[in-house]
């Protein structure tokens, strides 16, 4: 099958070319600004990029365009489309799909070899979970298949497909397994059902659930209505891991569960994680306990950070546990789990008397995710390092000034806070006025960078956060610090 995907460049599109190239389709595809590492990941496997969206891609007749959630019906101010391949192939007539789609009935659900789908849903931790539980049956000899939102360390890769079953394999316990990143926004614009309702997971970890995604959810109900639909695609045979800390989360199983339950958490005793379905810890995040019907059942001592990994820790083992691993081998396992890219990676040291200041990469965006992260490093360097913490409100959550008052508690453990804030229709220094002398603002990267480099002092730790590539800034701050 030729397939060509509108959209190849964003990191699912990516992973679905990477897999269908794999299966030994012939795979081409387009995208706007063509950049690395993804081109350059897509041209090693032997696919055809093409810049832009130009109608007459159409002359390659592939059995199936593939689109991606990036196409859309949009007119530019002259009123001509701005995809129009798009519209070229609703006037002929051709065959297309989503993305989604088109992994669930190729890869996820073949009919020669159906996959036990495992698919990590929440607003905070999907992929970081994604790759845990991945590495967690990697280690446990089953060559899983994945496809996740980032490049595990420990994989280098961020979609495979793993070992296959042979045809006759079809029940569901003789199912090869497949980990995926269950994604929460809208399919594609013909198709606005979430991306997870496609998989069919028969272990599905909800990992916690808040407000985001403002530019397609009305409010966290609409959410959560999301979420539920996904529990509904479940086996009875099958397991919802969920995170009892959640109220949102235990709003959706108030909606019906019609699957068995494991419950994984903090507070023990006022969640009743102590009893037989309950998952918990015991511990700091670099050295506990996991706790199963109260009792330590395995030992997780790595270097990763943040109480949140705890959580993700406990989410993937209870979802291995679903598929044979034991939860001694899965905990014992993730000590060898190297994290992702992208998710407090260090980008590099710069060397002064008195301690290297030390630069990090970090994804987090949503203020939750900015507040965990910033308290995850802090545990780490202690209460006399400096944390300073530089970010960007990129996503359209936060473009559009949905949850900019949290930002003042998201950044409350750093000692200074960096914000660049190009692009924003708000003003970003009123917001974080609250903040004081402990906040600097910024129009652009350059700016920030000399913010950084005016107060930066021997020792100190720079947090990056941002959901994009920053402008560079993690280079550019190296050698601006250097000099």
């Amino acid at each position: 099958m030729h397939i060509h995907i509108l959209g190849i460049c964003g990191t699912f599109m990516g992973g679905l070319a990477a897999l269908a190239r794999e299966a030994g389709h012939k795979v081409t595809g387009c995208d706007a600004g063509v950049y690395p590492p993804m081109s350059d990941q897509l041209r090693s496997l032997g696919i055809e990029l093409i810049e832009g969206f130009a109608a007459d891609q159409t002359q390659l007749k592939p059995d199936v365009y593939v689109i991606g959630n990036v196409v859309s019906r949009a007119r530019l101010a002259d009123g001509k489309p701005k995809f129009p391949l798009m519209e070229a192939i609703l006037e002929s007539g051709a065959s297309y799909t989503s993305g989604p789609q088109w992994l669930a009935e190729h890869v996820l659900h073949h009919p020669s070899r159906p996959r036990h789908v495992l698919a990590v849903a929440g607003t905070h931790g999907k992929t970081t979970t994604t790759s845990m539980l991945a590495w967690i049956l990697q280690a446990a000899g089953m060559e899983p298949g994945f496809l996740v939102g980032g490049v595990p360390m420990n994989f280098g890769v961020s979609a495979r497909l793993g070992r296959l079953n042979t045809p006759s394999d079809v029940n569901a316990h003789q199912r090869s397994p497949f980990v995926i990143e269950a994604d929460e926004y809208d399919t594609a614009f013909f198709d606005k059902r979430s991306k997870f309702v496609h998989y069919h997971p028969r272990t599905a970890i909800l990992n916690n659930l808040e407000f985001d995604h403002a530019d397609i959810f009305d409010n966290l109900a609409a959410i959560e209505r999301q979420f539920h639909h996904l529990v509904r695609t479940v086996p009875a045979s099958g397991r919802v891991v969920v995170n009892a800390d959640e109220d949102s989360l235990q709003r959706v199983l108030d909606q019906g569960c019609w699957s068995s339950l494991a419950k994984f958490g903090l507070s023990a005793n006022a969640k009743g994680l102590n009893g037989p379905d309950g998952w918990t810890v015991q511990g700091e995040p670099d050295n506990f306990a996991v706790l199963h019907h109260g009792q330590e059942v395995g030992r997780v001592q790595w270097d990763i950070t943040g109480v949140h990994n705890q959580l993700n820790a406990l989410a993937a083992i209870a979802a291995a546990e679903h598929v044979g691993v034991s939860p001694a081998q899965a905990a014992a396992s993730l000590t060898e789990f190297q994290n992702v890219r992208r998710r407090m990676e260090v980008r590099g040291t710069v060397p002064r008397a008195g301690g290297d200041i030390t630069v990090y990469d970090d994804f987090a965006h949503h203020p939750t995710a900015i507040r965990t992260t910033v308290d995850g490093l802090r545990r780490k360097v202690g209460t006399n390092a400096r944390i300073l913490a530089v970010f960007e409100p990129r996503s359209n959550t936060m473009k559009l000034g949905m949850m900019k008052s949290q930002l003042p508690w998201s950044l409350e453990d750093a000692d200074l806070a960096f914000c660049h804030s190009g692009g924003l229709d708000w003003d970003a220094a009123e917001v974080l006025l609250s903040m004081g002398a402990r906040v600097l603002v910024a129009g652009s990267v350059d700016e920030v960078i000399a913010q950084v480099v005016a107060v930066a002092q021997a020792g100190d730790h720079v947090l990056c956060m941002s959901n994009g590539g920053f402008g560079g800034i993690h280079a550019k701050l190296l050698a601006a610090l250097a000099e």
